[in-house]
C-alpha cells in the first residue's frame, strides 16, 4: 500500500493582511481606481516575490476607504435605485478588489518568470448573532454629514454619531469573527500549491440560524482579527499585518514616543491594557497578534510594517516583530 504525498518539508503558510494604504493612495483626492491599481502594483511586487519562492501564501485585505465610497454612492442614488445591504457590499468589494490585487500580483509573477497564479475567493465569516456589537455599533464608515442630513439618514435606519468639529458619521456593528466557512476549501487549495486572496474586507458576515442555515448581517468585520483567525486555522508561521506606519510605537506622536523593533505578547498586552493602542487603529492588530501567537508554535511571529518596508520586514531588518 502506498501512502499519500509527504508534505512534511513544505514551508508553513504565510498570511499577509493588507491595510488600506497598500491599496489606496494616502491623499483622498487621488483615491480613484487608476491610482488604486498604481498603488497595488507596488505592493504586488513583494507579494509576487514571496509567492515565487514557493511559500504557501494567503492574502487578505481591508476595504475601509472603498466601503465608505460604496455606501456614499448608494446614499446619493437612493432616490433612483434600491439600497444594497452592507454584507452584499462587502462581498462586491471582495470580488472587485480581489480582482485588482490578483491581476497586479499575477502580472508581477509573469515578469519574474513564475507560472504561479493567485485567485480570489469571496469568503463567509460566521459571527455570533448575539455579539454585543450588534446592539451597540461603534465602527465608523463613510463620509461626514451635516446634522440635517444625518437626521434624514437616521430616519432611514442608520445609526449616526457626532464627531466633534467634523460632523456626523455612520457607525455599524463590527462583531468578532468566529469561523471561516470555507476554511477546508482554503486548506485544500493551499495544499495544492494555490495562492489565494481570501476574506476581503474581513469577510462577509453571516450568522447561523437555529436550523443551521446562514443569513447575512449588516456589519463589517475587522480584517486583522479575521486574518489572525485564518492564520491560526491554517497553521501559519508568519502573520504579516501591513499598515501605514513603519513600526509599532508606544507613546505615539508624543515626545516620549518609542518605536518597537522586537517585542513579545506579554509586553504588547500590557501596553494594550494601558491604552497605548487605540481601538480604531493599532488595537485590533495587537489583539490579532496576541491571539495568533498564543495559539501557535514557538516559531510563529507577527510582523507589522508599512508597504515600503515589506521586503525588509520579512527578513527582520525593518518593521516590528512580535513573538510569544
Amino acid at each position: 500500500m502506498t501512502s499519500g504525498p509527504d508534505h512534511r518539508s513544505r514551508p508553513a503558510p504565510v498570511v499577509v493582511a493588507l491595510g488600506g494604504n497598500a491599496i489606496s493612495p494616502q491623499r483622498r483626492d487621488d483615491d480613484d481606481i487608476p491610482n488604486q491599481f498604481k498603488q497595488t502594483r507596488r505592493t504586488a511586487t513583494v507579494l509576487a516575490e514571496l509567492l515565487a519562492s514557493g511559500a504557501p501564501v494567503l492574502i487578505t485585505h481591508g476595504n475601509g476607504p472603498q466601503i465608505g465610497e460604496a455606501v456614499r454612492r448608494g446614499e446619493l442614488a437612493s432616490d433612483e435605485v434600491y439600497e444594497i445591504p452592507l454584507g452584499v457590499l462587502v462581498a462586491d468589494l471582495a470580488g472587485g478588489m480581489g480582482y485588482m490585487i490578483a491581476q497586479c500580483v499575477n502580472n508581477a509573477l509573469r515578469q519574474m518568470g513564475s507560472d504561479r497564479i493567485v485567485s480570489t475567493l469571496v469568503t463567509n465569516v460566521v459571527v455570533d448573532a448575539d455579539d454585543p456589537h450588534f446592539q451597540e455599533p461603534t465602527k465608523p464608515i463613510g463620509s461626514f454629514y451635516t446634522a440635517e442630513r444625518a437626521r434624514i439618514m437616521m430616519s432611514r435606519g442608520w445609526k449616526m454619531v457626532e464627531i466633534p468639529n467634523r460632523g456626523f458619521r455612520r457607525v455599524v456593528p463590527s462583531p468578532a469573527p468566529l469561523e471561516i466557512l470555507e476554511i477546508e476549501l482554503i486548506r485544500r487549495l493551499m495544499a495544492a500549491g494555490e495562492g489565494l486572496i481570501v476574506a476581503g474586507g474581513g469577510g462577509v458576515p453571516v450568522v447561523r440560524e437555529p436550523d443551521g442555515s446562514l443569513e447575512g448581517r449588516e456589519a463589517v468585520i475587522d480584517k486583522d482579527l479575521t486574518a489572525g483567525l485564518i492564520a491560526r486555522r491554517v497553521g501559519a508561521e508568519v502573520l504579516f499585518l501591513v499598515t501605514n506606519v513603519t513600526q509599532v510605537a508606544i507613546d505615539f506622536e508624543k515626545p516620549t514616543e518609542r518605536r518597537l523593533e522586537r517585542t513579545t505578547t506579554d509586553e504588547v498586552e500590557r501596553w494594550l491594557d494601558e491604552g497605548q493602542f487605540p481601538p480604531g487603529s493599532m488595537g485590533p492588530k495587537i489583539e490579532a497578534a496576541i491571539e495568533f501567537l498564543r495559539a501557535s508554535g514557538p516559531a510563529a511571529r507577527v510582523i507589522i510594517s508599512d508597504v515600503e518596508h515589506m521586503a525588509e520586514a520579512l527578513d527582520g531588518r525593518a518593521g516590528t516583530t512580535i513573538r510569544a
